[in-house]
């Protein structure tokens, strides 16, 4: 669970400590009747407008036949506004599963980058993780800490894959030194965990920081065995190593932003600290990150271009999940998120609360200059960020959900508005959600693209997402029709993974369920903090 993830950042040093699993939250059940149908040996989705990750405009009406769990043909079968002659379309056969999809539109599946398979302390189990993934079209996740314990998610991995629970597909990686029966203080010991790693069917390995030779070591050791990495640079160690050393030692993907901005630091080489800062203080922690960017050089100096140019020639991922922050610059905005009534669970909620223990809960006393500054950090990461990806960087969607007032799904939707507001064109959202994702994990042959041959992850919905993003939610977006009424409208109609069609309002459903009988059990009821 993601307590692990905390006591790790506290405490810093990743590589000299044993890291036990601090707690597994409940598996998700078996895939029930009715929960999800198919694989089919053959589906024929009808009627659909393609949004495509290739940076192709969008094209319809197509028919898209699914074999199994491969996409067989992508046939146009007419044009907008004109009745489809039917004897273009592909025929059905016997026993064939037909989807009328007339008017609707088809994108890949959604690729969540940084998703934590729930938490103990949260309480969010992982069928209602799952669920809320599913139900907003994200059909793979990478869960960058493997924090209810590799074996428990090598577990889901397995039945994921086989469709035996319903879940997004699933890749693993362990925080560098899960596991270990020793303190990893030298890099042999550094390349013998990797190794082990390896053996244990781990996908990758996340980083917090280490002791430089430990960490080059173990960077060097994952990419000689074909693994990728991501990485958190925390602050106890981003001094040493910020994320053009980690890119230049082997580094794959960083998740935030931290050590991005060391990385261009240009008058100084760390962090301006006040001098009562306490990393364990989490008020410092964030406040104080708020105020990164403006230390760091300046959009358009010879430091920004050289850093920029460096990390694309090497092929570096950056991760954003922009969303994650958000309430740092709004803190009533992201407390008053509709999707809390019906969908946030009762202990949750209280995980979100002021606290000196809980992870990302340090709202002991943020006000207007936080929220300031915070917005004007947010202004030169997403200029950075955008013209990272103007020059051909790859910047894929991560949410990093469970904490700080951003819940499952939801906030994955709010990523994809964040990158809106960077400068992203809906179009290159979209790319960032689907193949960037894909190309990221080493999948892109499989996965991130309606093409021939891959897999069957699809994203189906009635309302235009290039038009508007919050139809995505799964609580819609406000309409006021002709008739002078507000209507709901949006919501992803169907989620396809793996050839597997799940009706994604039933699935939203059964979470609004959970969280309904949640609430009852305990009489609870939302309130704001110090109510």
């Amino acid at each position: 669970m993601r307590f692990l993830y905390c006591c790790i950042t506290l405490i810093g040093l990743l590589i000299t400590c044993v890291l036990p699993v601090q707690g597994q939250v409940e598996k998700a059940p078996a895939r029930k009747t009715g929960e999800g149908d198919g694989p089919y040996d053959r589906l024929i989705i009808r009627g659909v407008t393609l949004i495509n990750s290739t940076g192709a405009p969008p094209m319809g009406p197509v028919d898209i036949v699914v074999e199994k769990n491969r996409i067989a043909q992508i046939r146009p079968v007419g044009y907008p506004g004109v009745p489809i002659d039917p004897a273009s379309r592909p025929s059905a056969k016997p026993g064939d599963k037909e989807l009328n999809c007339d008017g609707m539109y088809l994108m890949p599946g959604f690729i969540d980058m940084h998703g934590h398979i729930g938490g103990q302390a949260q309480g969010a189990n992982a069928e209602y993780v799952f669920k809320l993934w599913l139900g907003h079209g994200i059909t793979t996740i990478r869960d960058p800490s493997a924090g209810n314990g590799l074996d428990w998610v090598l577990e889901h991995r397995a039945k994921s894959n086989r469709n035996e629970i319903v879940a997004p597909r699933i890749l693993a990686y362990t925080v560098f030194g899960q596991g270990a029966k020793e303190p990893i203080i030298t890099p042999e010991q550094a390349r013998a965990w990797v190794q082990q790693n390896a053996k244990r069917g781990a996908d990758g390995i996340k980083f917090f920081g280490a002791e430089p030779a430990v960490f080059r070591a173990a960077l060097d050791e994952n990419r000689k065995l074909g693994l990728r990495s991501a990485c958190h640079h925390a602050q106890l160690e981003v001094a040493r190593m910020n994320v053009l050393a980690t890119a230049k030692a082997g580094l794959t993907t960083m998740e935030h932003w931290y050590g991005l901005p060391e990385a261009l630091f240009a008058d100084r080489t760390v962090q301006d600290y006040p001098a009562d800062y306490n990393y364990n203080n989490e008020q410092h922690r964030f406040e104080q990150a708020g105020r990164l960017w403006e230390q760091a050089a300046k959009p358009g100096t010879a430091r920004w271009n050289a850093v920029m140019d460096s990390l694309i020639r090497l092929d570096f991922t950056l991760d954003p999940t922009f969303n994650i922050y958000e309430a740092n610059r709004d803190l009533m905005l992201a407390r008053r998120a509709e999707w809390h009534d019906e969908y946030t669970m009762p202990s949750l909620w209280r995980f979100y609360g002021p606290s000196r223990i809980s992870h990302g809960s340090y709202w002991h006393n943020w006000g207007t200059e936080q929220e300031v500054a915070w917005k004007r950090n947010y202004q030169l990461w997403m200029q950075f960020i955008n013209e990272y990806k103007n020059r051909g960087g790859r910047v894929t969607t991560g949410s990093d959900s469970g904490f700080i007032y951003q819940l499952y799904g939801f906030a994955y939707i709010r990523e994809l508005e964040l990158l809106r507001e960077a400068g992203f064109h809906p179009l290159e959202v979209i790319r960032a959600a689907t193949i960037k994702g894909a190309e990221a994990l080493g999948m892109a042959g499989q996965i991130g693209s309606v093409e021939v041959g891959k897999l069957a992850d699809f994203v189906i919905v009635k309302e235009n997402p290039l038009a508007n993003l919050k139809t995505l939610y799964g609580t819609g977006a406000i309409h006021l029709n002709d008739k002078n009424e507000v209507e709901r409208v949006g919501g992803v109609t169907y989620t396809v993974k793996d050839g597997v069609v799940y009706d994604a309002k039933k699935l939203l459903a059964d979470v609004r369920a959970m969280v309904a009988d949640a609430k009852k059990k305990e009489n609870f009821e939302i309130r704001q903090p110090g109510k």
